[in-house]
């Protein structure tokens, strides 16, 4: 049983713009914090943001100011906008919750 999806990845230019979303089973939505995570060839997977079931949101310094975490409690769907994107946020993105992982979309900047 499939219980993240994320969609939303793609090739954009350097000062663009991009939304993930993810949909989440409403078991897993209803109890755990929402993260983002990313990863790139040869490095481990960082913590990019993440929502907690308050709404409390939290950012690695590399995206503050830049990304926006939000979740939509009727739609079981957490979000990530990402503005004023650079070459060095390429990476394949993973929603996160609990033990669970989607299975990762990629986001490519470049011009």
């Amino acid at each position: 049983q499939v219980q993240l999806v994320e969609s939303g990845g793609g090739l954009v230019q350097p000062g663009g713009s991009l939304r993930l979303s993810c949909l989440a089973s409403e078991m897993i939505f209803s109890i755990y914090a929402m993260d983002w995570y990313r990863q790139t060839p040869g490095k481990q997977r960082e913590l990019v943001a993440t929502i907690t079931l308050g709404g409390v949101t939290n950012y690695a310094d590399s995206v503050k100011g830049r990304f926006t975490i939000s979740r939509d409690n009727a739609k079981n769907t957490v979000y990530l906008q990402m503005n004023s994107l650079k070459p060095e946020d390429t990476a394949v993105y993973y929603c996160h919750a609990g033990i669970r992982w989607g299975q990762g979309t990629q986001v490519t900047v470049s011009s």
